[in-house]
């Protein structure tokens, strides 16, 4: 069973009630899970909050090198707690080691630039007077985090947030809590005391609710869909509770004629097909040139229905299922729908027995305003629009409510200035697939989000600012 953890302690929830955990590629019943609400959610703030007293004193060295620690166990785990992520997940195995690894990265960097949350002095009006500004942790945060990446998702919140010297009650996805689980016991391991860190599982509207009740909660980060953190946003504004928020995506591709595009078709590919499609990143919508696209097309459609789906265990899968069977129908309605409004499609093979998969599906012929395009889908939908003028492209790109990441490929500096600076995003990958990293900023414009997370910025969002001003000194 899955339990909770409170106070340095595996526990099951006060009520007593379970739910199951399902491997989305087999359907079968992996383990129970301990189901908490409100009273588990209270009883792990209270700690929380108690511990905050001791914790925010300890030396920032001391806090480094527990951090650096846990992520030395997450390397040494790396094979078993990837294994655990793919029998929840279906990810493949390389993805799923690769997550943890950078989870660790994560831990190791935070640990590293929490030593360097240098303030400043200011020079006074008054020869007087003297002022400093300190960075101070922020206290009690509630982190809600994804099912999609459940590494590397709690990393970037839990790292940076004990790093800064607050104290946490977290609550993981109920798809994936065997990751969060191991990533509770690494830094239990690593000698983080009790009480720093409290991990539940169960029903996350009650438990949000219990964050935004608290007093004691001072922030709370969450990853998820934009509908969920616009209801986090309502319940902030009655309280005053701070937030960072991690929300959906839609991310336009533009290619440009220059480019090579039979390295790029296949890229493209791969990319769009990373962990199912279901990253909030995803480049999702791909506008490419009228010049290539007819030699894109083809050359993305072998390689869309080359793709091997299946179980994440084997070593030559490059797709696993989504993670659940509404997921499932949501993406394969999508499909469908495509298929209707006359879009042509090509999909790759899926297993013919159970498991929530969705065929990789490549779509021409689809209208920038079909669903397809203009929604974040969550699968591996791939939908392939042509452009001619980079004004018309850039206004099709900019026409969502997300704003978090874009890419643009291209060889033509002036291009690659004007589109960077003229896409509404929070972050523009210019030919690359990965414009994130741990040390950079990684936030959205728009309704993607509040806050960032990485780079010093993630650090920053977990402490508060206080001026110092001396007066009457001589």
């Amino acid at each position: 069973m899955v339990l909770n953890y409170i106070n340095g302690e595996f526990v099951q929830a006060q009520s007593g009630k379970t739910e199951k955990l399902i491997n989305p590629a087999t359907e079968e019943v992996i383990t129970d899970i301990t189901w908490g609400d409100v009273h588990d959610c209270n009883a792990a703030i209270s700690v929380a909050a108690a511990a905050f007293v001791t914790w925010s004193k300890t030396n920032v060295y001391q806090r480094s090198a527990i951090l650096k620690k846990a992520a030395d166990i997450m390397r040494a785990n790396v094979t078993a707690y990837a294994n655990d992520t793919v029998q929840e997940s279906g990810k493949p195995f390389a993805e799923a080691k690769g997550e943890w690894l950078v989870a660790a990265n994560l831990f190791e960097w935070f640990a590293e630039e929490a030593k360097r949350a240098y303030g400043r002095t200011i020079p006074a009006i008054r020869n007087d007077k003297r002022m400093m500004t300190i960075w101070q942790p922020m206290g009690v945060v509630g982190v809600i985090t994804a099912w999609n990446f459940p590494a590397y998702n709690p990393a970037r919140a839990w790292a940076a947030a004990l790093a800064a010297g607050c104290t946490l009650v977290t609550k993981g996805s109920e798809f994936t809590p065997l990751s969060t689980s191991n990533m509770v016991k690494a830094l239990a391991e690593a000698g983080l005391p009790a009480g720093v860190l409290n991990n539940l599982n169960g029903d996350a509207a009650a438990i949000g609710d219990a964050f935004l009740s608290s007093e004691d909660v001072k922030k709370i980060s969450f990853t998820g869909s934009t509908r969920v953190g616009k209801i986090l946003m309502d319940g902030a504004s009655r309280t005053n509770t701070k937030l960072s928020l991690e929300l959906g995506g839609n991310a336009p591709v533009i290619i440009n004629h220059d480019v090579n595009v039979e390295a790029l078709a296949v890229s493209s590919v791969t990319a769009k097909l990373r962990n199912a499609g279901q990253v909030c990143v995803s480049p999702q919508r791909f506008f490419v040139h009228a010049d290539i696209y007819d030699h894109f097309v083809e050359v993305a459609t072998n390689a869309m229905q080359n793709i091997k789906v299946g179980y994440g265990w084997d070593a030559d899968t490059a797709v696993g299922p989504l993670i659940n069977q509404r997921q499932q129908q949501q993406v394969l309605k999508v499909i469908e729908d495509a298929k209707q409004s006359g879009a042509h499609t090509a999909s790759a093979a899926i297993p013919a027995d159970k498991g929530w998969f969705v065929p990789p599906t490549l779509l021409t012929n689809v209208a920038a305003d079909n669903v397809a395009v203009n929604r974040e889908i969550f699968g591996p939908v791939m939908p392939v629009i042509k452009w001619q003028h980079r004004e018309d492209v850039v206004a099709w790109a900019n026409s969502t409510p997300y704003g978090l990441a874009a890419y643009v490929w291209t060889n033509n500096i002036n291009d690659a200035f004007y589109f960077s600076e003229a896409l509404e995003f929070g972050m523009v990958g210019i030919n690359e697939w990965a414009p994130h990293a741990t040390e950079a900023p990684f936030g959205g414009w728009k309704q993607s989000g509040i806050g960032h997370e990485s780079g010093s910025e993630g650090l920053f969002e977990y402490m508060e600012k206080k001026l110092i001003s001396w007066g009457g000194l001589s």
